[in-house]
């Protein structure tokens, strides 16, 4: 595997990253998320109403992954799953978000940057863990602090409940820092993780659960 040949595709795609906000009023938002069973992707779409936060539309799909999990290479492992599920939804949505980076991305191009300039889609990461720069200021309940990586402010931390880890939330393409920030928060009801992205993420859990019965069953 030559992962020079794969950071030039990242440095090539990142001079495609906007960092302003290409929509207008948000109607329709869409989360998305992968969940693994061997070399299985079982990946899920959610699109919501933004307002109201409820669900429109759902849909989820198979794949079969080869690439293995490299930091700093997530998409080039999730980004093929993840957009059969997307293909396969009938709404359009306005914003996606993603399990993933941003531009808070050695390179610039997490997961999140890497698929919305594949689809040319606005998007934004939400991440769990921090994969690149420092965080300042102190994280505190519904508080955002500033990420910086080489003296550029990529996006926040936010910890968006009490006793819980933060998130770490920068723009994929298509969105402002400020507008990721927002749009997130807007997202948050009474979990952790925004609506699409935790409907996302346990529609995906439920398709592996029942794939797994499927097998169990045919043996």
């Amino acid at each position: 595997m030559d992962l020079d040949k794969l950071i030039a595709v990242q440095n090539k795609l990142a001079r495609g990253v906007i960092l302003e906000d290409r929509f207008g009023e948000i109607e329709k938002i869409a989360g998305c998320d992968a969940a693994y069973d061997g070399d299985r992707a079982f990946s899920a779409a959610v699109v919501l109403d933004y307002a109201a936060l409820e669900v429109i539309e759902e849909s989820v799909a198979e794949s079969r992954v080869t690439f293995p999990y490299i930091p700093t290479f997530l998409a080039f492992r999730e980004t093929k799953p993840l957009m059969k599920a997307i293909e396969k939804l009938k709404n359009k949505f306005d914003v996606l978000l993603l399990d993933g980076q941003g531009i808070a991305h050695p390179r610039g191009l997490g997961i999140a940057s890497h698929l919305g300039v594949a689809l040319n889609v606005p998007t934004i990461g939400v991440a769990k863990r921090i994969l690149c720069g420092e965080v300042r200021g102190k994280i505190q309940p519904n508080k955002p602090a500033q990420i910086f990586y080489n003296g550029r402010h990529v996006g926040y931390a936010l910890q968006t409940k009490k006793n819980t880890s933060p998130l770490y939330i920068s723009p994929g393409t298509g969105v402002s820092l400020d507008s990721s920030l927002k749009i997130v928060v807007h997202c948050i009801k009474k979990h952790k993780l925004p609506e699409p992205l935790r409907l996302a993420h346990n529609l995906a859990l439920l398709k592996r659960k029942r794939e797994r019965v499927k097998y169990a069953s045919a043996m």
